[in-house]
Parts: C-alpha cells; sequence; structure tokens
C-alpha cells in the first residue's frame, strides 16, 4: 500500500502530466490536422501541411488550436493517471528486481485499463469542442453547439444519455495496447542503453521515446480511427449500429473504411498521426525525465534506478 501511495509515484504523475501538457501544446495543430483526417472522410487533402492550410484559410489564424484547452486538461488528467497506476503497480510487482519487457507490457496494460475507464468522458467532450466550428466536407455529420466542457457535459447526457460519455470505450480498451507498447519498448530500449552508459542524454530520451511511439501507433491507428469516430459520435450511422463502442459497431466502421478506400483507407492521417504522436512522445519523455530527475534532486531523495 505504501508503495502505491508513494511520494515517488506522485511525482513521476505530476513529471508526466507537465510532460504530456508541454508537447501537445508545442505540436497541437498536428493532431488537429490528424483528427479531420480520421472523421472528415471526403476531404480530398491527404498531407498533413495541406489540410493545416486549408483550415487556416476556411476557419482563421487560430483554427488549428481550436479545443486545445479541454484537450490539455482530458490529457493532464489522462497522463497523471496512467504515469501514477504505471508506477505504482511496477513498484508493487518488481520491488527492487530485475524488470522484464514482459512485466512493463502487462502493467502498462493494465495501467492503461484504468485510465480508459476513468478518463473516456473527458476524452468525448473534448473531441467533440475540437471539431465544432470545423467546416466537414462530410454531410453525414451532425454539427454541434457547445459554450464550453460544462455545457458539452450537459447536452450529452441530456441528449444522448450519460452512456454517451463513455462512447468509443471497447476501442479504448483495445488501444491500451498502445500505450503498454510504447512503454515495453521505450523502458526496454532505456535497460539496453543503461547497460552501456550511467545516464542517458537528453538526445537518447528523445530517440527511444520517439522510436517507441512510432512503433505502438503503427500497429494501433486502425481502431484509433474507428475511437476518433465513435467519440465524436456525430455521423449518421447504421441504425442498426447504435450502440456506440460495441465490437459490431467497430467491425462495421472498419469494414466501411475498407469498402470506401480500400485497405490504405485504415490509414488516412497516418502521416501527421505520427509525425504528432511521434514528435509529442519523445517531447514529452524528455521533460518527464528531465522533471522528475530534477524533482528527485531538490527533494534530496534517491530515485529507484532501473536495473538493467
Amino acid at each position: 500500500m505504501a508503495s502505491v501511495l508513494s511520494y515517488e509515484s506522485l511525482v513521476h504523475a505530476v513529471a508526466g502530466a507537465v510532460g504530456s501538457v508541454t508537447a501537445m501544446t508545442v505540436f497541437f495543430p498536428l493532431d488537429t490536422a490528424r483528427l479531420r483526417l480520421q472523421v472528415d472522410e471526403k476531404r480530398k487533402s491527404k498531407t498533413t501541411h495541406m489540410v493545416l492550410l486549408e483550415i487556416i484559410k476556411e476557419e482563421g489564424l487560430l483554427a488549428p488550436y481550436r479545443g486545445w484547452f479541454p484537450v490539455i486538461s482530458s490529457l493532464c488528467c489522462s497522463n497523471f493517471v496512467y504515469f501514477y497506476t504505471f508506477n505504482s503497480l511496477k513498484a508493487v510487482w518488481v520491488k527492487g528486481q530485475r524488470s522484464t519487457t514482459g512485466k512493463d507490457l502487462v502493467v502498462g496494460f493494465v495501467a492503461g485499463v484504468v485510465n480508459v475507464l476513468l478518463t473516456t468522458p473527458l476524452w468525448v467532450v473534448n473531441t467533440r469542442l475540437k471539431l465544432q466550428g470545423a467546416k466537414f466536407r462530410n454531410e453525414d455529420i451532425v454539427p454541434t453547439n457547445y459554450r464550453g466542457i460544462v455545457d458539452a457535459f450537459h447536452q450529452i447526457i441530456r441528449d444522448e444519455g450519460v452512456s454517451a460519455l463513455w462512447n468509443g470505450t471497447f476501442p479504448s480498451l483495445l488501444l491500451v495496447f498502445n500505450p503498454a507498447i510504447q512503454f515495453m519498448f521505450y523502458e526496454g530500449l532505456k535497460r539496453q542503453l543503461l547497460k552501456k552508459r550511467m545516464q542517458l542524454s537528453s538526445l537518447d530520451v528523445f530517440i527511444i521515446g520517439a522510436i517507441a511511439k512510432a512503433i505502438a501507433t503503427t500497429a494501433t491507428y486502425p481502431l484509433q480511427t474507428v475511437q476518433s469516430i465513435l467519440r465524436f459520435g456525430r455521423h449518421r450511422l447504421n441504425p442498426e449500429n447504435r450502440t456506440l463502442g460495441s465490437l459490431r459497431n467497430v467491425l462495421y466502421l472498419l469494414h466501411q473504411r475498407v469498402k470506401r478506400f480500400g485497405i490504405l483507407g485504415l490509414y488516412k492521417g497516418l502521416e501527421a498521426k505520427l509525425l504528432q504522436t511521434v514528435l509529442t512522445a519523445a517531447l514529452m519523455f524528455l521533460v518527464y525525465e528531465k522533471l522528475a530527475a530534477a524533482t528527485f534532486t531538490v527533494m534530496g531523495l534517491k530515485r529507484a534506478a532501473p536495473k538493467p
């Protein structure tokens, strides 16, 4: 119990939250482009920079940062929960022993499940707010009119029921493999490098963070597309598939995507997603490692070093 409620876990959680907020703020326009490519299937522009130019031209210079606050709020809460759970579970399970790739994967998976169940409502709301006011090519999309985070929660619960706040939970639970894979590769690569040197440089952390996220994103991208569509929840879907987030609906959306655009349609927006998530994850891990190390130094505490 002491390991779960430890000061060290809190430091990791705060450092992870601050790192993710910093990184997402820097690369936020790339996430805006990715979301448009995923949700608005009839958009003709295929590249990240062309989509961003279209958005700025049609919706204004600040449009790429639309929905920044709810996204950052959700991301801060989400990463705090994930980093706290991950490091707490790892402290309880490993207890100073040698960590392994398998243990990192399992701990990452469990932390991801906890994170999804607690924070999905925040992500549903921020997806809606981020796409509000967007000029869509797809006429099947029903526009929204929310005045902010609280109003969005109120309208969704009133018009669609409380369960709508967990739209996309099923693919999100499948997608816990994304951060699990990411942390597995990140921790594994870090252990390998620490065998050869006493500590990692900023460049080392940036590179292994980028590699880990690139692998995880590519492996799980089709489900991320379905997750975005379900969270948005404003498409006029087949009446037989109104249970958003069910396995049947996930398979239906994947099939429709392949039917319209071919297999490559499952990876529409991957360029923007890779560019955004890889750079964001790399910067996040860099800020996280430096902030955590600085905090432990200032507080005069010895950080638990990973065993190679």
